[in-house]
């Protein structure tokens, strides 16, 4: 058996990157048989651009992290220097009206208040707030989500670069 080098030239490095990826794999398969495990997909289902900004809606942390909205929106009204301007906002009445139409969510469509949307930013201040096994898997979960998500759009943009210079020898 024989080890591949690394982008160094070093075996021993790919060595523990490899062990590193699959102890974590056993981790989360860890957490999954304790059923606080946050999937992916509901993280990156719950994401969505609004006034040029990823976000997610009060209502949707509260379901990922397993509270109700009102337990997630008193955690904001009760640490207010944690969410300074740009790290979660209200959205206007013309907002909830386009987040109904494209989402169908009963719930958000028959509620007189107007949602909140937390950015990247105010869901990691979140996450200093809400302590519980739960919280922490999905601040993990979220976490890796945008990481994911930040990581595409960067390849992407790569292979659209590519594909220009491409164009351009051509």
């Amino acid at each position: 058996m024989s080890i591949e080098p690394d982008a160094f030239g070093c075996p021993a490095l790919f060595f523990w990157f490899k062990f590193f990826i699959f102890a974590g794999i056993e981790k989360i398969n860890e957490r999954i048989v304790m059923g606080d495990i946050v999937k992916f997909s509901d993280v990156e289902n719950a994401i969505f651009e609004l006034r040029g900004q990823k976000v997610i809606l009060d209502s949707e942390v509260a379901r990922l992290y397993g509270v109700e909205t009102m337990r997630v929106n008193e955690a904001v009204k009760n640490n207010p220097d944690k969410f300074p301007c740009g790290y979660i906002f209200e959205l206007t009445k013309e907002e909830k009206a386009e987040v109904i139409e494209i989402f169908d969510n009963p719930k958000l469509k028959y509620s007189p208040a107007l949602p909140k949307a937390f950015t990247e930013k105010g869901l990691y201040m979140l996450a200093t707030i809400l302590k519980s096994p739960k919280a922490t898997n999905t601040t993990i979960a979220i976490v890796e989500t945008f990481a994911k998500i930040r990581e595409l759009s960067h390849t992407v943009a790569e292979l659209s670069n590519t594909q220009d210079q491409f164009k351009q020898k051509a």
